[in-house]
């Protein structure tokens, strides 16, 4: 599933309304199917997507809530991903996929998630 805006990724998943179901089966009967879903809470959100069954969701910037929230659900979330939709699809399927080659403006990779592991820099008594 990706969010859509005049055929690129939707900068922003939270606010998104149009997306692109991508059904596949393996072989190259990849079928492609639009979908609306209207701005809602986070909460109805998340649900609608994860009642869809989605396995993959590649998007652009997504709130820390609705990514954990879809995470929660068995949802792989793809964050910060731009570009035009169908070129990403068709990267994506064939495997040659990379967070940098379609890494949004301004991002240094992905965000660290979901993580208690504590870095050094976490340290409150540093000086």
């Amino acid at each position: 599933m990706v969010p859509t805006h005049r055929g690129r990724i939707s900068p922003v998943l939270d606010v998104a309304r149009h997306f692109l179901l991508v059904d596949t089966d393996g072989n190259e009967n990849d079928k492609h199917r639009e979908l609306l879903i209207e701005n809602t809470q986070i909460t109805t959100r998340a649900r609608k997507i994860a009642d869809l069954g989605i396995q993959v969701l590649i998007c652009g910037a997504i709130s820390w809530p609705l990514e954990s929230m879809l995470v929660s659900a068995g949802v792989q979330v793809i964050p910060n991903t731009c570009g035009v939709v169908l070129e990403v699809v068709e990267v994506f399927l064939s495997g040659r996929f990379t967070e940098q080659a379609f890494l949004m403006p301004g991002c240094c990779g992905r965000r660290r998630r979901h993580s208690n592991k504590r870095q050094p820099w976490d340290n409150p008594r540093r000086s």
